[in-house]
């Protein structure tokens, strides 16, 4: 009975703990929850503080930009004030300049003025004239008793004006005063009118004024040295006393005719800008060409007066050229000739001139002396010139007056290859300008057990040699033999040739070891004093050949040129043919490297004030960046020569790019040289390129309008191939407009490629757009065993007897009535596979689509298995198929084309 009131008991507690823990449970939770509330509050306090502290930082950046900002607006306001106040002064300034300048033009007017009343006014081309007139006459002898000497009164230290035309037309004014008494008196008009030009001249002389008031008030003569003086031709008449009055009277006649030039030109400008008239004399046609044919004679009279100088004790160096195929040892033995006695340091050694190596007469004794037939004493020419072919195209393709530029050639031939495609080129070309060469059987040295000695006589070690070696050299020898003879030329080893005008003499050589290269410089001396002595006779006569135009760091564009007869000096007036017209500049230093030197050492040129030909020269002067190289140099002696050179310089330019044979439609071909624009040309010619038009320099707008011109006749022609020239950006933009394409390259494959990609670029396109009108031929043979469906759509099969069937061909049934138009072939099948195309001797299936526009035709109705199928052609498919897709047609398709023509009856 007592045990269950204690588990009563129990339970009481125990329900009575569990619910004291929940109590506790809540108000556990009850204060966690009003922790966190306190937290978040506090948080949110600490937030606030934060954003404050953000607020109040931006409107500090925003202060201080303000800040910043009025400062700068104080500063620009600051600055225009500034710039203002400099504004004005400068005006200020100018202002008081052109009142200075108005003065000074009043007070020289003044003093014309004073001159016209004191009667020793003249004008400033008759001052010229007649200090001119009076230099003449004194070089030639004569006294002229109203003029002073020039003993008299000469000042000591001369003040020099400016160096313009009109200040040194007022620095003789003592002397001219005194002979303006002899002036005859219808130049009055004359002087009148020339004044208004002194009162027109440009504002930049009025700054010296003073100093040509003080020349004018001192009386004193001031000569000013011209560059242009007739020393040349005052030699001329103390060699030919008896002539020398006529030569005066011959001056003294042009002297007048260029001082009534010079007046009439000067009224002729005062005219414009006065409202009075005056007659003037004026120089007609005829006097022009009068004075012209003066000048012609005077040089026909000179190149007569050289060719009486000349004499064979007296000669120049031959000028020897290298051609060759590539790899041949062209290069390898001008490396060779070059390296005599150079590294032994001997006196007499060789001379590396500019594009051209100079080897003098003591280097080639010294190769030469152990051979038994050459004698050193007996030798008269000084030297060799040898041009070096490598390194200038231009000279393959250089022009020359009347004669070619080289006097001997050296065709080298490597005796293990014998004639290549370059080798035969420049035969031809020797062949055709009759230059004399000697034939170098180069890399005997690879003849089998060949054993080399450089210091021994090349015909003595020849015997010497193995008997295989020979046997080799003689079977080599007879081969090149057969091939020089395909060419129609005779050869023969240069020691059994007795015969020189019937046949070309061979000396076997080794470039690389040096053998036979004495025996070859030994022929060439023999071949040049025995046969063309007279042609090597040095000559006054100036020949001077521009080679390459190059640009120098610390001397600027000079200009290389081989001299091969006359001489150049210092202050020579030179005429060139430039790409913008005739260029005339004195020649500022003549330049040309230091003997035993290289080429590559910089400064290494030795300066000349006048050089004799024949040499290499590098010539420093002006306005050189647009000379043509490959055209020849002129030299002006005297000043009425320049128009007429000035002319001969244009026309050598003219008649070169007229000489070349152009086509109605090709492309526009522009070079930098002459002989680049040759190359360039013959290379395109052998791609069989086309071109219309050519021109030399820089690409000019003017170019791209006339290549644009093409673009009504064919345009894949319109385009420049610009060959080692620069393109602005102005001409591109244009060219771009116009639709002109310009490849530019300085590598002629490279330009070749670009125009070759291009024009395939072009013909796809074209193809593509031109392919639905294209309609290629065939006959086709209806297979009767295989009709599938004789009505719309026609299937049969057939069997293609010629030509080529493409999917979409037109189809007619040549029968007895006539052709008769079947359809469009819309699908062909063979092998049970769908193809575009059969060819001949396929057999396929067809399907023939009604695209005629009438009634379906039937097969066995209209047309049988007896009537031949054919292509619909018409004339407008075939001149598209010979335009775009000649290539993929046969012979023997255009064969069918005839055929179907006369069966559709096609004109």
């Amino acid at each position: 009975m007592e045990q269950p009131e204690t588990n009563i008991i129990d339970d009481k507690e125990e329900k009575a703990r569990k619910k004291k823990e929940k109590e506790k449970e809540k108000k556990k939770e009850k204060e966690k929850a009003k922790k966190e509330k306190e937290k978040e509050g506090g948080g949110d306090k600490k937030d606030g503080k934060k954003k404050n502290k953000q607020a109040e930082l931006i409107k500090e950046l925003l202060r201080r930009k303000q800040e910043q900002e009025e400062e700068e607006k104080r500063a620009r306001e600051e600055e225009e004030r500034r710039l203002e106040e400099l504004q004005r002064q400068k005006e200020e300034q100018e202002k008081l300049a052109q009142q200075r300048k108005e003065e000074a033009k009043r007070k020289k007017e003044e003093l014309i003025q004073k001159q016209k009343r004191d009667g020793t006014y003249l004008t400033k081309k008759q001052k010229q004239a007649a200090a001119k007139a009076r230099q003449l006459l004194e070089s030639q002898g004569h006294i002229v008793s109203d003029l002073p000497k020039d003993d008299e009164e000469k000042p000591k230290k001369p003040i020099f004006a400016r160096k313009r035309g009109a200040k040194k037309a007022n620095e003789i004014v003592e002397d001219v005063g005194k002979q303006q008494q002899t002036v005859p008196e219808e130049n009055k008009i004359i002087q009148e009118k020339d004044e208004k030009e002194e009162e027109l001249v440009d504002e930049d002389e009025d700054e010296v004024v003073d100093d040509w008031e003080t020349i004018v008030d001192s009386g004193r003569e001031i000569n000013i040295p011209d560059k242009i003086k007739l020393i040349k031709e005052e030699l001329n008449l103390r060699e030919h006393p008896k002539s020398s009055s006529k030569q005066t009277n011959i001056l003294s006649t042009e002297l007048n005719q260029n001082l009534e030039e010079e007046s009439s030109d000067e009224s002729s400008d005062d005219e414009s800008y006065s409202s009075e008239s005056y007659s003037t004399p004026t120089i007609s046609k005829e006097t022009r060409e009068e004075l012209i044919s003066k000048i012609r004679l005077r040089f026909a009279e000179r190149s007569k007066l050289a060719q009486i100088k000349k004499t064979t004790d007296n000669l120049r160096s031959p000028i020897i050229c290298v051609l060759g195929h590539v790899d041949t040892g062209k290069t390898k033995m001008l490396d060779t000739i070059r390296r005599t006695n150079v590294q032994e340091g001997e006196a007499g050694g060789i001379t590396q001139q500019i594009g051209a190596t100079r080897v003098p007469a003591l280097a080639i004794k010294e190769r030469c002396k152990m051979l038994k037939n050459f004698s050193g004493d007996s030798m008269k020419i000084p030297g060799f010139l040898i041009i070096d072919t490598p390194g200038h195209e231009s000279f393959a393709n250089m022009r020359s007056r009347g004669s070619s530029l080289c006097d001997f050639a050296i065709l080298v031939v490597d005796i293990m290859h014998g004639l290549e495609q370059q080798t035969i080129e420049s035969l031809k070309l020797l062949i055709k300008r009759k230059t004399p060469f000697v034939v170098a059987l180069n890399k005997v040295d690879r003849l089998y057990n060949y054993e080399s000695n450089p210091r021994k006589d090349i015909w003595q070690h020849m015997n010497t040699q193995p008997t295989n070696t020979q046997l080799e050299f003689r079977e080599r020898f007879n081969k090149l033999v057969g091939e020089f003879s395909e060419q129609g030329i005779n050869i023969e080893l240069a020691n059994k040739n007795n015969n020189f005008d019937e046949y070309i003499s061979v000396v076997p050589t080794s470039a690389a070891l040096g053998d036979g290269i004495g025996n070859l410089m030994a022929h060439i001396v023999d071949q040049c004093q025995n046969r063309y002595l007279e042609k090597l006779a040095f000559s006054e006569e100036l020949d001077c050949i521009v080679m390459e135009v190059r640009s120098l760091p610390g001397l600027g564009t000079t200009i290389d040129v081989i001299l091969i007869n006359g001489t150049l000096r210092i202050n020579d007036i030179i005429v060139l043919t430039g790409s913008d017209g005739p260029i005339v500049t004195p020649i500022r230093d003549l330049l040309m490297p230091q003997p035993l030197r290289e080429i590559r050492v910089k400064a290494d040129y030795e300066h000349y004030k006048e050089i004799s030909g024949a040499q290499g020269i590098k010539i420093l002067a002006k306005n050189l960046e647009k000379v043509i190289a490959g055209l020849p140099l002129f030299v002006a002696h005297r000043e009425d020569e320049l128009e007429v050179l000035k002319m001969d310089a244009e026309d050598q330019l003219k008649n070169a790019l007229m000489a070349i044979k152009k086509k109605p439609e090709g492309v526009y071909v522009q070079a930098s040289t002459l002989g680049s624009l040759e190359a360039l040309l013959e290379f395109l010619r052998t791609q069989k390129i086309p071109y219309s038009n050519v021109n030399i320099g820089p690409v000019h707008k003017r170019d791209v309008q006339k290549a644009a011109a093409m673009l009504e006749h064919n345009s894949e022609f319109a385009c420049i191939l610009a060959f080692d020239v620069p393109v602005d950006r102005e001409v591109q933009l244009l060219a771009d407009k116009e639709g002109v394409r310009i490849f530019q390259a300085n590598i002629i494959y490279h330009l070749e490629e670009s125009f070759l990609n291009y024009r395939k670029e072009l013909a796809l396109k074209r193809r593509k757009e031109n392919e639905h009108l294209a309609i290629f031929p065939y006959k086709l043979r209806v297979l009767p065993q295989h009709i599938f469906n004789a009505r719309n759509p026609i299937v049969c099969g057939v069997s293609v007897d010629a030509g080529q069937l493409k999917k979409g061909s037109p189809v007619t049934a040549k029968t007895k009535e006539g052709p008769i138009f079947l359809g469009t072939i819309s699908s062909i099948e063979k092998n049970h596979e769908q193809v575009d195309m059969a060819k001949a001797g396929d057999e396929v299936c067809i399907k023939i689509e009604n695209t005629t526009g009438d009634a379906p035709k039937l097969y066995g109705r209209h047309f049988t298995h007896e009537d031949i199928l054919i292509s619909k052609i018409t004339r407008e498919s075939i001149d598209v198929c010979k335009t775009h897709f000649r290539d993929d047609l046969t012979k023997a398709d255009w064969q069918l084309v005839i055929e179907l023509k006369r069966m559709l009856e096609i004109l």
